[in-house]
């Protein structure tokens, strides 16, 4: 089933083949003798590509599962003699300020060397989805003050509150604070449209009535803060991720949207490796946070 599994995920038998350390020819005897046993063919295969058959798309998703309760399965007799293995698999959005998740990584990495991390940047509500189904082990969301995060279990990280960012330079760094009908009129500078880090921006724009121009859509940090440095644009952003961007001067709206960074898990509890990470982030009693 792993070898499957790497297949779909690499479309490549050469690839699959290189990421479970056997021979190629070794990896395809396998697949061939499990589709005889299968009595189907899982793959298509041509000369330029590999694709999955409806029979192996059907098999997928449990065969990922299976090897899921596997590696469980190891990772908890492993803690059971006291020591953490396995995997954590961590959903993060773009703009996480709550923690500095690097830093989380690598106190976690020198702790459990045998716990393997895999993180996905996704929006808030693909995030917690994925928590619930089981394909993440934790998330970091963000998400309005009004909205709580649904069946899982979880812990509130952080209250945050929109600031504008704008250029030392601008009229208004000499204020002490501005509104959203006054920022509207501005160029404003975001992440692409529809990500999770523009979407509560825009809602509070639209929700206001007001119509703002974002002229320039960026996906780092060091050009958001170059095009406000320099006066081409402005910005609303969390007031915790504003620290990322150097030279720039930040004023509270007073109108502004907030947001909660939350940490979830799903609520049939924690891996040991999911455990251990909430250990390094200081989240003390994971195992009776409230249900949400």
């Amino acid at each position: 089933m792993r070898y499957v599994v790497a297949v779909a995920e690499t479309g490549s038998f050469t690839k699959a083949a290189r990421r479970c350390h056997v021979v190629q020819s070794a990896l395809s005897h396998q697949i061939a003798r499990l589709e005889r046993t299968l009595g189907a063919r899982l793959f298509d295969r041509t000369s330029r590509s590999v694709r999955l058959t409806p029979a192996g798309a059907a098999f997928l998703p449990s065969a990922r599962q299976c090897l899921d309760f596997a590696e469980r399965a190891e990772a908890e007799v492993a803690a059971a003699v006291g020591e953490v293995r396995g995997r954590v698999t961590i959903g993060v959005i773009p703009t996480v300020a709550a923690v500095d998740l690097p830093a989380a990584l690598k106190t976690f990495r020198e702790r459990y060397p045998h716990v393997r991390v895999a993180l996905r940047v996704q929006p808030s509500h693909e995030l917690v989805e994925q928590v619930r189904s089981g394909a993440l082990d934790l998330a970091f969301l963000g998400l309005p003050d009004a909205v709580r995060p649904t069946g899982v279990r979880g812990h509130v990280m952080a209250h945050d509150r929109h600031v504008a960012v704008v250029s030392p330079s601008h009229a208004f760094a000499e204020l002490d604070q501005v509104t959203l009908p006054e920022l509207a009129g501005e160029l404003f500078v975001d992440f692409p449209a529809g990500s999770p880090g523009r979407t509560q921006s825009d809602r509070a724009f639209a929700g206001a009535g007001l119509h703002r121009e974002v002229a320039f859509e960026v996906t780092t940090a060091e050009l958001m803060a170059g095009l406000i440095r320099e006066a081409l644009a402005v910005a609303v952003l969390p007031s915790r991720y504003t620290p990322r961007l150097s030279g720039v001067t930040t004023l509270p709206v007073v109108d502004g949207p907030s947001r909660v960074e939350h940490l979830v898990w799903g609520a049939g509890g924690l891996t040991p490796a999911a455990a251990a990470f909430l250990d390094v982030l200081g989240v003390a009693d994971a195992a009776g946070a409230v249900q949400v």
